[in-house]
């Protein structure tokens, strides 16, 4: 069975809660936040350069080091978030960049899908990190 949110995009939305719990404009340790939430740190760290990559935090190096958020946490939505950490999160394949269906001329169900794909991305992009606090 495939899920339309994968681990990877439900540790990532995690790690954003768990950053948003703590002071703002503090750095935060990874290991903290894998400790906390009692993740694997080393897939954490596979997760972060992403989430950073794409401007959702900030790297602090050094004694006091971690990640911060680049913005207040009520300014990050859900969609944004599983945007950034997962490959697609379209609910069938057909929706998927990249994809080539030589039935998607004369296929009935396509709208549907569509449709779909845009009431979960639209529901989405109203929850705010915040609503999840």
């Amino acid at each position: 069975m495939s899920y339309l949110v994968s681990t990877k995009g439900r540790y990532a939305l995690r790690i954003m809660i768990d950053m948003a719990e703590q002071e703002p404009d503090v750095a935060v340790p990874l290991k903290d936040i894998a400790n906390r939430q009692a993740l694997s740190l080393k897939y954490l760290e596979s997760i972060m350069p992403n989430l950073k990559e794409h401007g959702l935090v900030t790297a602090v190096a050094g004694k006091g080091g971690g990640y911060k958020l680049t913005k207040p946490a009520s300014e990050y939505t859900v969609g944004e978030i599983l945007r950034v950490s997962e490959d697609q999160i379209a609910p069938v394949a057909c929706l998927n960049d990249g994809f080539v269906c030589t039935r998607a001329d004369t296929c009935k169900t396509l709208p549907m899908w569509r449709k779909l794909d845009s009431v979960i991305s639209d529901y989405l992009d109203t929850v705010k990190l915040t609503d999840l606090l």
